[in-house]
């Protein structure tokens, strides 16, 4: 280092006087812009340490943002978050119909109330601008039957329409997308098309204002139908969480009932409406077995009927008017193997769920044949699908927790709506790079 008393070099008092000056009064100055530009470049070239995925909501009315909850990826994951935003629509549109009558956020459509408050139950909040998608919560289940046990879906319609009018009104962002990035929820027998009868669902089909919005659903079959032309997820029927919790573990209970059904079963399925209730499948159920001592099959209604199927190996989940029902979820809740017999179902978030190593399916025309079919996987391979089964992981998929809990139902249609995401983004940069070519 050269000593400050020394003269300088020559070629230093060379230099034009005014510049010298000018560098010694602003060193300080430059040697900080320097340090500052440093720490940035470094911190930007940092990989980001992993956490949680924070999905947002916000208010319709002020854009006053609201917690929505927060859920996370594999922590490997290099994806961005997916940033999810909870309209506040006037009570009319949800809140009213919850008030109204208690059984809307418990019955098998209530998917629709606990998705909303799980949303809402989270720490984060940001910009709506900054939103991926947008969740509309609107009830359209929680009138939950008319006189004749149908879910009143007559007003479910309207009731949207309205709803999708405010925002498109109040709101910019419907309009930018014609609602591709809004989520909907539609929890009862065939989705959107909001008929509990399958022919005249399929011919009303589904609202023209929302075949571009994303469903979560619980209906979903493999092949076409026209109550799924519409990007969706699967979702499972909404079953109380204390379920998972108000029995012994499964692996502790004592199942002392080979086979179990409980529910609606008709000697004459067809109804006044011309229609056959299960395509006659619970009527052949009965037939076959009602006298059977290895099968518990039981028309009338019991209020503590899921304690029979705590005592139960298989548990019976033959279609209904829709080809889902509860009895999915209460089966894997209660450790009780789900046998389901409804040609075609599409089973909810089949990447966790592996429906194949945790139940079994029989076909509707194989039903003569059921009970050498349960025969063959007691000898066989029983103990393999409890084990599978009675993994606390698969039960709490099936569970929508109030509030969000990592792993459950919301979470896992939170990671199937990153995904869809995914997918709709590689397919617009397909489009873009085909257009270029």
């Amino acid at each position: 280092m050269r000593d400050p008393k020394l003269p300088a070099p020559a070629t230093a008092r060379r230099s034009p006087p005014g510049l010298a000056g000018t560098l010694r009064r602003h060193s300080a100055w430059l040697l900080l812009v320097w340090f500052a530009l440093s720490v940035c470049l470094f911190l930007s070239a940092a990989p980001p340490a992993a956490s949680p995925l924070l999905r947002p909501a916000v208010l319709l009315r002020n854009t006053k943002p609201r917690a929505l909850a927060t859920a996370t990826t594999a922590a490997t994951t290099s994806k961005p978050p997916v940033r999810i935003y909870v309209y506040d629509l006037p009570s009319r549109f949800n809140r009213d119909w919850a008030a109204a009558d208690p059984r809307c956020a418990r019955h098998l459509f209530a998917a629709e109330v606990t998705l909303h408050d799980a949303l809402l139950s989270g720490p984060a909040a940001a910009r709506p601008e900054d939103a991926d998608l947008f969740f509309v919560p609107v009830y359209v289940s929680c009138n939950f039957s008319t006189a004749n046990g149908f879910p009143s879906l007559s007003h479910a319609r309207g009731l949207l329409a309205d709803a999708v009018a405010l925002v498109r009104r109040e709101m910019p962002y419907w309009n930018r997308s014609a609602g591709a990035d809004h989520v909907f929820v539609a929890s009862h027998d065939f989705g959107a098309c909001f008929h509990p009868m399958e022919d005249v669902a399929i011919a009303d089909g589904i609202p023209e204002f929302l075949k571009r919005s994303i469903l979560l659903q619980t209906f979903g079959v493999h092949g076409p139908h026209v109550c799924q032309e519409a990007e969706h997820v699967v979702i499972p029927p909404h079953v109380p969480p204390e379920v998972a919790l108000e029995l012994p573990e499964p692996e502790k209970a004592r199942r002392d009932i080979f086979a179990f059904f409980r529910g609606k079963m008709e000697v004459h399925p067809k109804n006044i409406s011309g229609r056959f209730y299960s395509k006659k499948v619970r009527t052949e159920l009965l037939k076959r077995y009602g006298r059977n001592s290895k099968f518990y099959l039981k028309r009338k209604r019991y209020d503590d009927y899921r304690s029979e199927m705590a005592r139960s190996l298989f548990c019976l989940c033959p279609l209904g008017w829709a080809p889902w029902s509860p009895r999915l979820v209460e089966s894997v809740l209660l450790g009780c193997v789900p046998v389901i017999i409804a040609d075609d179902i599409r089973l909810p978030f089949p990447s966790v769920l592996r429906w194949q190593d945790i139940s079994l399916q029989v076909a509707e025309k194989d039903v003569a044949s059921l009970e050498t079919v349960l025969d063959h996987v007691v000898a066989t391979n029983l103990s393999v699908i409890q084990k599978n089964l009675w993994d606390p992981v698969k039960r709490k998929a099936l569970v929508f927790n109030r509030p969000l809990q990592e792993g459950d139902a919301t979470w896992q249609v939170l990671r199937e709506l990153e995904a869809l995401l995914d997918r709709s983004q590689r397919r617009r940069r397909s489009h873009v790079g085909s257009s270029r070519r």
